[in-house]
């Protein structure tokens, strides 16, 4: 079993900036893809940023230019500047550790507020 853990959120002004990392029980470089979703309310969960074993990175056009994502030693970091009303959400971790059906893995999420 894989743990993934969330952390960053918060509340912030728009045109602020958060950083949301994400640890994991195994090592993060070695998932086949790590990333961040996010679910508003009365919404489905959505995809917002990916990093693939290899690097590539697959982002929503909703936060592209205004969101990053990276890995740094043991975590998954998404950058996210820019903020608007509309990216307030609860931003889940998601981890594939193989390409077996079922063996991917999402954290607990964090709530981030974007309000003024």
């Amino acid at each position: 079993q894989v743990q993934l853990a969330e952390s960053g959120g918060g509340l912030v002004q728009p045109g602020g900036s958060l950083r949301l990392s994400c640890t994991a029980s195994r090592n993060i470089y070695s998932f086949v893809t790590t990333g961040y979703y996010r679910q508003a309310p009365g919404k489905q969960r959505e995809l917002v940023a990916t990093i693939s074993r290899g690097g590539s990175t697959n982002y929503a056009d909703s936060v592209k230019g205004r969101f990053q994502i990276s890995r740094d030693s043991d975590a998954v970091v998404l950058q996210m500047n820019g903020l608007k009303p509309e990216d307030t959400a609860v931003y889940y971790c998601y981890g594939r550790w193989s390409y077996r059906e079922g063996d991917d893995y999402w954290g607990l999420g964090t709530q981030v507020t974007v309000s003024s």
